[in-house]
């Protein structure tokens, strides 16, 4: 019996290295031998944004003024706003807003953001679609960053980088430092070929590679990315297309969101199977390394915390590591009361935003398990 529990102990760990430090290492080697140059170019080809909204009055101004400040013609662009049950005046303010072209389409009941996105792409007229949320803010080159990957007649879709503002507290420092791990992650994935996602809040794509989202679809930008690649067309990363969000300072401000969306890959395998056969998905292997197996971190902990205890007097590793996975999640209820100096450490960062994420995914598996009606924001 100790053999099998030192068998499943050796398994769990080794697919956690794999998952959060090998396939990072080999993506990143393979970036390195055999990259895959993008032919970018500077061109204004017309752009129509696209934007769904839920209740953002107090947020939508200023999307609005940041889009007005984007260092592109503005006869080229052209804007899509679909309020999705609003109860508040944000198609108003849109209306009311002078300097953009603005379409706005209202739907009284809320329908999800999937299916209020297949509406608003179906309107739009742009070569190009810009995919965009209210909540963050554009940089000013960021548009003419993503249009010129998109010259490279091979690249069907283009994805920003995201980063935090405002990131003072430990925890937000942590995520900080988790989300420049995830980015470089991305970058590799980009110069080898293809990513296996795009950022919700700045991506840009060929409007003729738009295809209609299954209804109540949570992670549209995974699916969509997925499906292009899967046409052929490679999917690539830009770092100087930037947007930028404020930092949640405590987990608990995103808990919510963070849950659903992680909830959002188990549905996204659910809406396509086809994901995880390897003769129909050219990502396969980069899809089941940087998106499964993040899944299954939570419980391959939970295995190997359980093997560690059962083998703590046996194996001297066992011990440290049963050591290392406590201590870790001794952190997270410690995390707010630490000293400021002893928050910042980059080790303790990481091992926070380690911690809260894992936990956060497990929630996620019992939230989907409950609720497979993922689509309400």
């Amino acid at each position: 019996m100790s053999l099998v529990v030192y068998v499943v102990y050796w398994s769990c760990l080794l697919l956690l290295i794999y998952a959060f430090a090998g396939y990072p290492l080999a993506i990143r080697c393979w970036s390195w031998l055999r990259p895959r140059r993008i032919c970018k170019l500077q061109i204004t080809p017309t752009v129509t944004v696209v934007m769904v909204i839920h209740d953002g009055a107090d947020l939508v101004r200023a999307k609005l003024e940041n889009l007005l400040e984007l260092d592109y013609p503005a006869d080229k662009i052209d804007i899509v706003v679909a309020c999705d049950g609003c109860r508040d005046d944000t198609a108003v303010l849109c209306r009311t807003f002078s300097g953009l072209r603005i379409r706005v389409m209202e739907f009284a009941a809320r329908r999800g953001k999937a299916a209020c996105l297949n509406d608003a792409a179906a309107e739009a007229a742009g070569e190009l679609l810009l995919m965009t949320d209210v909540r963050q803010q554009l940089d000013p080159q960021a548009l003419r960053e993503l249009a010129a990957n998109l010259a490279d007649p091979t690249v069907g879709a283009v994805s920003g980088e995201l980063r935090l503002r405002d990131a003072n507290s430990g925890s937000a420092l942590g995520i900080d430092a988790y989300w420049r791990y995830e980015t470089l992650l991305r970058q590799a994935e980009s110069r080898s070929g293809s990513t296996v996602g795009v950022t919700g809040a700045i991506y840009a794509m060929r409007r003729s590679l738009f295809q209609p989202l299954p209804p109540g679809t949570v992670l549209g930008d995974v699916l969509m990315a997925m499906a292009i690649a899967a046409s052929g067309w490679r999917v690539v990363f830009e770092p100087q297309a930037l947007t930028w969000i404020r930092s949640a300072q405590q987990p608990a401000e995103e808990r919510r969101r963070l849950i659903r969306m992680l909830a959002g890959n188990y549905q996204v395998v659910q809406l396509a199977p086809w994901l995880l056969q390897p003769w129909r998905n050219p990502l396969w292997w980069r899809f089941v390394s940087h998106e499964l197996l993040r899944l299954l971190a939570p419980w391959l902990l939970l295995l190997l915390a359980l093997c560690s205890a059962a083998l703590v007097t046996h194996y001297r590793l066992c011990a440290w590591s049963l050591f290392a996975l406590l201590t870790g999640l001794a952190l997270l209820p410690l995390a707010r009361r630490m000293p400021s100096g002893v928050a910042r450490w980059l080790l303790v960062r990481l091992a926070v935003a380690f911690g809260y994420l894992n936990l956060f995914s497990a929630q996620a598996l019992i939230a989907f398990a409950r609720n497979r009606r993922l689509h309400l924001w």
